[in-house]
């Protein structure tokens, strides 16, 4: 959330940054809110002030014995408090509306942020791994055929069992997701991030405060209610990103200067409806409605905050070069941008196996499998988020980032396109063995069922 301040004493410069975003907000209406209920509120004091006077006039009245005065001076009393109470109520309306209102109003982008509204416009940063690619088979095999051949992908018993846009992981499919989550959070520990297993539902609250709600209702999983109903604040939601219950956990409370940076990791698996997307990928595990991921969450002292993300990202990058994963860094243009981010940095893996036009020249496609973000203060104001810089100093407003480390199904992606080899094999990168009881290939698995032998389903 924008502070309501900044906005006001700045309107073009956050108009202007609304255009660059092509976010359909109507800032002006929102000003005028602002301005009607800050009136309202000087009215009130006002008021206030009077039946103030008024009380010890009445006491003075008393006691000079006036009492036709006094009773006059009662009577406007009376007045005064109802007048008070009719400017208090339509104060309170107006900011209740004011409030739901600035929840729409998505983060101003930094200074350095590239501009455009399309994702042309975003600026590749570098690549990594592309001087030294393993040799490839003539003709990789997409991961959703070679998942199949080697039964280490189910989607049509997910789609029989849950519905479209799920699978399972068989075998060493599974295996390989296991070893991934492992291998990512020792990867992360060094890095010194303490480990949390967050709650799988959240509140509405705490999916407002990341900035999830209200805007993307619509693509998350409700328990209990239609995504069309009103929520109220204690309803439950299936947590879209571990970034929502780690970033809350600290919702409303003031953290100490010694207490940051702050670095926390978690493991969750994550569900989105993706409204309208999922169609665009009508085979395999590159967009599906849940996955596994790793996130990767900092609580940072305002003036670190870009510093951090340059680190962040970093540490990120690192579980794809200990992989040997070639992969390209993206800085993400306004229009682009997620709706709380204030910059982010994609990173983007090489997947071999579906060649796609915007691809890079060695064929294939490029798969997002981390967004590096600094929030600034837009999720600490939406979530309460402070901390105090001396112990005699009043509480500041701290700043949020994330990245994810990774999200898991698009690296197993990567890894069965870019690890196989000519006889239909997968080797299995060299940092994961350890995680695999030494295993160094699949081989795959033989089927089970009539459904294996060509019979058809058993009757």
């Amino acid at each position: 959330m924008l502070d309501r301040t900044y906005l006001r004493e700045n309107p073009d410069e956050v108009g202007d940054a609304l255009e660059n975003r092509g976010a359909d907000v109507d800032l002006d209406e929102i000003l005028e809110i602002d301005e009607r209920w800050r009136e309202l509120k000087a009215r009130g004091d006002d008021l206030r002030h009077d039946r103030n006077e008024i009380t010890q006039q009445i006491g003075k009245l008393v006691a000079e014995g006036k009492d036709d005065e006094r009773e006059e001076a009662i009577e406007r009393s009376r007045e005064l408090k109802d007048e008070i109470e009719a400017v208090e109520a339509e104060a309170d309306e107006l900011h209740d509306e004011l409030q739901e209102r600035l929840l729409e109003v998505p983060n101003v982008p930094h200074e350095s942020v590239p501009l455009g509204l399309e994702e042309r416009h975003n600026v590749e940063d570098r690549r990594w791994g592309f001087d030294d690619l393993r040799e490839l088979p003539d003709d990789v095999v997409p991961h959703y055929e070679l998942g199949e051949d080697l039964d280490v992908i189910d989607e049509e018993r997910a789609a029989k069992t849950t519905g479209s846009g799920f699978y399972f992981l068989k075998g060493d499919g599974a295996r390989l997701e296991h070893a991934l989550v492992q291998f990512m959070m020792d990867v992360h520990r060094e890095q010194g991030y303490v480990d949390l297993f967050p709650p799988i539902p959240v509140k509405s609250a705490s999916m407002r405060g990341t900035g999830q709600l209200p805007k993307f209702a619509d693509d998350a999983y409700r328990l209990g209610a239609s995504n069309d109903d009103s929520y109220e604040e204690e309803d439950l939601w299936l947590c879209p990103t571990a970034e929502v219950p780690v970033t809350n956990m600290y919702a409303n409370e003031i953290l100490l200067k010694d207490d940051l940076p702050l670095k926390h990791q978690a493991y969750t698996p994550n569900f989105r409806r993706e409204a309208g997307e999922h169609g665009t990928e009508t085979r395999g595990i590159v967009r599906v409605h849940q996955f596994n991921k790793v996130e990767l969450v900092n609580f940072v002292e305002p003036e670190e905050s870009y510093d951090r993300l340059e680190g962040l990202l970093d540490e990120a990058e690192a579980v794809l070069r200990r992989l040997g994963l070639p992969y390209r860094i993206l800085e993400l243009c306004t229009g682009d941008l997620t709706f709380a981010s204030a910059k982010t940095y994609d990173i983007e893996v090489w997947a071999p196996g579906d060649d796609f036009e915007d691809g890079p020249e060695e064929g294939g496609r490029w798969l997002e499998v981390s967004s590096a973000s600094n929030f600034e203060d837009y999720q600490a104001r939406r979530s309460g988020l402070r901390y105090r810089p001396e112990r005699h100093e009043s509480a500041e407003y701290l700043h949020t980032l994330n990245a994810s480390g990774l999200a898991l199904p698009r690296v197993m992606v990567a890894i069965l396109e870019y690890y196989q080899n000519e006889d239909g094999t997968v080797t299995i990168p060299e940092a994961l063995r350890p995680y695999m009881g030494g295993k160094e290939v699949i081989e795959g698995h033989e089927k089970v069922g009539e459904a294996a032998l060509g019979a058809g389903e058993r009757e």
